[in-house]
Formats: structure tokens, C-alpha cells, sequence
């Protein structure tokens, strides 16, 4: 167990290549004893402005002092005030969860310890199995929900309305596309026993006309949990808090706000009553602290916080760790599939699925590390 303060040496960036779709990105942070911390910053198509927000904080940070992981969350919560451009959020945040992961490592801690203690240990999960669903018919989807319920999910997530917008949403060839959309879900809901839940993400993609009119059209094929029907801008918290009636009226949950940027990005969601979950992701919304603030005040306006969590292993590990510590959080999200690369990237460290669910890592600190870090490839899981 180490007390004396830890000194920044450097914060590397590097990202990897996992699907056509999917590039990782991991950052680290090296103190001047050679200890490592890892951090995910994972976002989808921007790599490369990812890695160069990496590099301009990490020059910066360079030879600072962090004495323990509250001293490095306040000190990365200071630079995320006012930023509203997701590649720098996802840096800053990596960068503190790194930070996290060395403090607790260098303190001889798991990190969900340095964090406030376990509330739940395993950690219940739902399978999104959106992105390896690469053929997109529904005959996939359903094969791929069958697969995570015989693997022990309760719930599973799917993103079915491809190509609709919100320009389109109102027309012929946007109900085309909502329609095969559907097709979808039935496929899901069919391949489920009544006792699973189906939850069906919907990236912003409709109107205030046509999320009103999904609401009785979704709820007639069982879904439970609606995500991110609207656009999250002020001009339309109105119709999110109205939509939100009727969807609970319906017996479905609203969820969103994965994308939004610290605790001050939330708070107006909140206070608006919009959702009925809200979803941080640690890649973007300043980290672990800082969602765990998050969690905070969303249990403070009566709403549960479940983490946005579908992209790579050290993501997942932080994940696995905040979700432990979150007082209403019904349960986390994981990819599902879309790669094995998932698991062979990691160490054995990283808990295996059981059940739908997962073991915290023990530690300390993080208690994952990249396998290719020590030539590594291990299938051996916990």
C-alpha cells in the first residue's frame, strides 16, 4: 500500500480495431514508478479526435501530483466544466478512470472500495445484442435474443428502427422502415419466454408525433423499456415529459441520456422529469465520480440509473465497478457477441457472464488489465 503522492509521467492513447464497425480506444496513465492505469474513451467513428484530445490534456497533466482518487476526480471534474464536445468528454473521462484505477491499485484497494463499498455483488445485467447483429433481419435478432436468454439474461436490448430519422419519421419511407423495425422486435419478443423483457433502444430517432404513436404500438408487442425515443434538447423536454406519462401508463419504462456531459449535463433532465432511468456512460460523462454524482442526484428526483455500457472490456470492468456502488440501479448494460476479441483483449481478470450477470472484479485497483500488455491471450474466466 502506497501513501506518498503519485506523479504523472505520461498518458498514452491507442485504439484497436475489433470489428468493421468498432474501434476501441484505451488510454493510460504511467506514473513515475512505471505503474500503469487504464481507462476506455471508446467513441464510435471519432478515434482519431479522441487521441488528440488525449494528447493535448495529457501534455498538460504531465508532472502533476494526484495524492488519491478524490484529488484526481476533482481535478479532471475542473476541466470537464463547459465542454460539450463528446471526444473531449471521452478523454477526460478515461483519463480518470485511469487515475481511479492507479490510486486504488497503488492503495492496495479493488476500486469499487475506493468508491464508496459494494452495494451488490454479483452485478445483474441485460444483454444488448444490437451490435453483432450484422445481417439486421429479424430472424438474427431472434436468434441472437434466444442465445442471451439460454445464456441466462433476463432482458435483452435491440436498436431495430434502422435509417429512420427524424426528417423521415412521418413519411411513407419512414414508416417503411419503422414497420421493419417492428418486424424486428416481434422476432425478439417471440423467441423470448414471457418471463424475459424486451427493450428496445431507439437513438433519437423520432418526431414528438411518432414516439407518442410507437408508445401503443411498442407496448402492443411487450417491450418494457423505451430508450432515447426524441432528440434530449431543451425544445423538447416538453414532449420527452409528456411521452414519459404515457409510456408508464402503458407499463414501459423511458430511459436516455446516454450521451450527456457531467453531472450539470443531467441535472436539467432531471429537474424536467423526463426519464425514469437515466443511463451515464464512464466514457463521456466525466468518469467514475462523476457518475456516481450522477446516480446520486437522479435517486434524489425518484429516477434509477443503469450505465451505458456496450463497447470494450476496460469500459465494462469501470462499469462493473460503478454499478456495484450505485444505490438504484436495476441493471447494467453489456455487448453481447459482437466480438470475441471482447475477452481475449482482457486478462483473466475480467469476470466471465454467469447467469446474466457478473462478479466484480476483486483487484486491486481496476483488477483488469489488457492481456496483449504481457503477450497474453487467456479464455481462463472467474
Amino acid at each position: 500500500m502506497r501513501s506518498d503522492p503519485l506523479a504523472i509521467s505520461r498518458i498514452d492513447c491507442r485504439g484497436v480495431p475489433v470489428t468493421a464497425r468498432s474501434v476501441w480506444t484505451f488510454v493510460e496513465v504511467l506514473d513515475a514508478a512505471g505503474n500503469a492505469g487504464l481507462g476506455e474513451a471508446t467513441l464510435e467513428g471519432r478515434h482519431a479526435d479522441v487521441a488528440r484530445e488525449v494528447a493535448r490534456h495529457g501534455a498538460s497533466l504531465a508532472g502533476e501530483r494526484i495524492v488519491d482518487g478524490a484529488q484526481a476526480a476533482s481535478r479532471l471534474r475542473a476541466r470537464l466544466d463547459g465542454v460539450s464536445d463528446l471526444a473531449e468528454a471521452a478523454a477526460l473521462s478515461a483519463i480518470e478512470q485511469a487515475l481511479q484505477d492507479l490510486c486504488a491499485r497503488r492503495a492496495g484497494v479493488a476500486l469499487h472500495e475506493a468508491l464508496g463499498g459494494a452495494r451488490r455483488d454479483p452485478v445483474p445485467m441485460y444483454a444488448n445484442i444490437n451490435r453483432g447483429t450484422t445481417t439486421r433481419s429479424a430472424a438474427q435478432f431472434a436468434e441472437r435474443a434466444a442465445r442471451a436468454a439460454a445464456q441466462g439474461f433476463g432482458a435483452v436490448k435491440l436498436a431495430p428502427f434502422d435509417g429512420v430519422t427524424p426528417a423521415n419519421a412521418g413519411s411513407d419511407e419512414g414508416r417503411a422502415l419503422i414497420d421493419a423495425g417492428l418486424e424486428r422486435v416481434a422476432a425478439v419478443r417471440a423467441a423470448l419466454a414471457s418471463d424475459r423483457s424486451v427493450m428496445v433502444d431507439c437513438h433519437w430517432r423520432f418526431t414528438p408525433v411518432v414516439a407518442d404513436a410507437m408508445v401503443d404500438e411498442l407496448a402492443a408487442l411487450g417491450v418494457d423499456w423505451y430508450e432515447c425515443p426524441l432528440p434530449e434538447t431543451a425544445e423538447l423536454h416538453g414532449a420527452l415529459a409528456r411521452l414519459r406519462g404515457r409510456a408508464n401508463a402503458a407499463g414501459m419504462r423511458v430511459a436516455g441520456a446516454e450521451t450527456m456531459i457531467g453531472l450539470e449535463g443531467f441535472l436539467p433532465l432531471l429537474r424536467a422529469g423526463l426519464y425514469d432511468v437515466v443511463m451515464p456512460d464512464v466514457k463521456y460523462a466525466g468518469g467514475l465520480a462523476e457518475t456516481l454524482r450522477i446516480a446520486q442526484a437522479a435517486a434524489g428526483h425518484g429516477v434509477a440509473c443503469s450505465p451505458h455500457n456496450p463497447s470494450g472490456p476496460i469500459c465494462h470492468a469501470h462499469s462493473l465497478h460503478v454499478a456495484a456502488v450505485i444505490d438504484r440501479m436495476p441493471a447494467l448494460e453489456v455487448q453481447f457477441e459482437e466480438t470475441p476479441r471482447f475477452f481475449e483483449l482482457a486478462d483473466a481478470g475480467l469476470p466471465a457472464f454467469r447467469d446474466g450477470a457478473s462478479v466484480v472484479p476483486a483487484g486491486p485497483g481496476l483488477g483488469v488489465r489488457l492481456a496483449h500488455d504481457r503477450g497474453e491471450h487467456t479464455e481462463t474466466r472467474r
